[in-house]
């Protein structure tokens, strides 16, 4: 599947006992969630494409049974496919180290909220519209964020979050 748009809608349809999803797929975590929410018997397995921490945190958030390097030997792919299928959890212990090695998102969700748009190129007009609240709000939330993180800028704020795998 090419995007998200069409994935949730194919596997309602087919009703796969298994789905495999890109990390790097518009909204992927979102298309993992909404799967494991309106399709309960279906595992989902993500296939990172980056050594992001933050991005296995997100994955389990979003309730996936896999998450995996997208270079993975194909042996290893179909173990995790069939241990997931039988109701195993598989996680990449690469990853699994990362995560345990990162430090946690100090942002709140609002915050991410505000910078996801601010890095989808919105102007603090269009976040503040889009998410109901003032523009001096969302620039008090640009503000905060890049002091928690130690950020120069709002552009170096977003690169930082994108790193760590808070967006």
């Amino acid at each position: 599947m090419e995007s998200a748009d069409k994935a949730l809608p194919a596997a309602l349809e087919l009703e796969p006992g298994v789905v495999l999803l890109g990390a790097g797929m518009d909204d992927g975590f979102a298309v993992a969630k909404s799967l494991n929410d309106e399709l309960r018997t279906c595992a989902v397995v993500i296939m990172a494409n980056r050594r992001r921490p933050g991005d296995l945190r997100r994955a389990v958030a979003a309730g996936v049974m896999g998450y995996l390097l997208i270079d993975a030997p194909p042996d290893d792919l179909a173990d995790a496919v069939r241990r997931v299928a039988q109701g195993d959890r598989v996680i990449d212990s690469e990853l699994a180290f990362a995560a345990l090695d990162s430090p946690d998102s100090p942002l709140t969700d609002r915050e991410v909220d505000v910078l996801r748009l601010a890095a989808e190129g919105a102007s603090s007009a269009e976040i503040a519209n889009h998410l109901f609240l003032s523009v001096r709000t969302v620039r008090n939330h640009i503000s905060r964020v890049i002091g928690k993180i130690g950020a120069r800028n709002r552009v170096d704020a977003i690169r930082i979050a994108d790193d760590a795998g808070w967006l």
